[in-house]
């Protein structure tokens, strides 16, 4: 759907499982980190993966706090360009602290610089404090 929407899909990292971040939850998570290349700006990207999500079955949360779903797609970077609007903050806020992210970013664009700490993403793994485990997920044989 995303290369269908926004645009052709330049690299994919491979899938990788996760433990929750933020929350308690029963269940792993599965990541994954897509580079697509967009006519769109950073905004109508954004809403355009929010319609995904609402199409594949993707509730709003009440309250605060993180919880599961059972899709989440986040707008990590785009470019080289830093925003911060009511309704989107680029490069993601969090992602330098989560783990989860930063390794499957490192497999599809390792020396990106961050246009705010000016490191490549794997300086920024190597300086990440998270200790939850990150896994390549294996999926089952039939």
């Amino acid at each position: 759907m995303l290369e269908q929407r926004l645009g052709k899909v330049l690299s994919a990292s491979g899938l990788y499982e996760s433990e929750p971040w933020g929350f308690e939850a029963d269940t792993f998570f599965l990541n994954q980190v897509i580079q697509v290349q967009t006519g769109y700006s950073a905004i109508q990207v954004h809403e355009l993966t929010r319609h995904i999500e609402m199409e594949l079955g993707r509730v709003k949360a009440v309250g605060e706090g993180y919880c599961s779903r059972n899709i989440d797609i986040d707008l990590l970077y785009f470019n080289n360009e830093v925003i911060h609007s009511d309704d989107l903050v680029v490069p993601h806020q969090r992602l330098h602290e989560r783990k989860f992210t930063l390794t499957p970013l490192v497999e599809v664009a390792s020396g990106f610089i961050h246009p705010i700490f000016k490191v490549n993403q794997l300086e920024l793994l190597n300086r990440c404090e998270d200790q939850r485990k990150v896994w390549h997920y294996q999926m089952e044989q039939v």
